[in-house]
């Protein structure tokens, strides 16, 4: 996915797909989401005494405190609400190499939500299966899809556009991380597939406290220059 030439594309096609017009609400469903997978999450019961060790040693209320604080950070960058796909992962990109032709499948998770959060899910899923989150794309990497995200020119994108962007994006990169790592917690205790959905957890919300002050600290400063003009 981040080779240049299939990134320009997932971009275009993703600026593509969040111009669709799907009837009904147009309320982003996110932070309804990760409410309800917290409410659900907290109050789990695990057969297995082992889980159940495991559990008990998240703390629901630093969790929860974690996501009243990044909502209310994203709230005030205003990010666009279109219909995202908010699972684009590898395996839910097809690449027809003979018509050169990409497409995106199974929209499962599909809802109207924020601009920022379904790119940022993308770019953690650069992590691939194994999980390396130091996959993450850099500044570089991040404008070269922005550029052909934003425009059909994508060389005439103003600087200030991929900043706000960038801002925009990787604030959303922690709610990405907060969503999973709940939506983790319930699969360890309803799931048949044999995953370790427990450690899934610790993976993505450890990963949310090791990005999360580099995030505060670019959105907090972007919103600082803006009030400064």
């Amino acid at each position: 996915m981040k080779e240049p030439r299939i990134a320009a594309e997932i971009a275009k096609q993703l600026q593509k797909f969040h111009q669709v017009d799907i009837p009904g609400s147009k309320e982003p469903q996110l932070w309804n989401d990760v409410f309800k997978f917290l409410k659900k999450a907290s109050v789990l019961k695990f057969e297995d005494n082992e889980k159940q060790k495991r559990y008990e040693m998240i703390s629901f209320r630093e969790i929860q405190d974690e996501v009243k604080e990044l909502k209310d950070l994203s709230d005030l960058l205003h990010a666009p609400v279109v219909f995202a796909h908010n699972d684009l992962l590898s395996g839910n990109l097809m690449l027809n190499d003979l018509e050169e032709k990409l497409y995106f499948i199974d929209f499962e998770y599909g809802s109207y939500s924020y601009r920022g959060f379904d790119i940022a899910n993308h770019f953690n899923e650069y992590a691939g299966f194994e999980c390396d989150y130091n996959l993450y794309p850099d500044k570089d990497v991040q404008y070269h899809f922005f550029r052909n995200y934003l425009s059909d020119r994508p060389s005439e994108v103003q600087e200030q556009d991929l900043d706000a962007l960038y801002t925009e994006t990787n604030t959303f990169r922690l709610a990405s991380h907060l969503y999973w790592a709940l939506w983790a917690l319930i699969q360890a205790r309803v799931s048949p597939i044999d995953f370790d959905y427990l450690g899934y957890f610790f993976l993505r919300y450890g990963e949310y406290k090791k990005q999360r002050e580099f995030c505060f600290s670019l959105a907090q400063g972007f919103l600082s220059s803006l009030r400064s003009g």
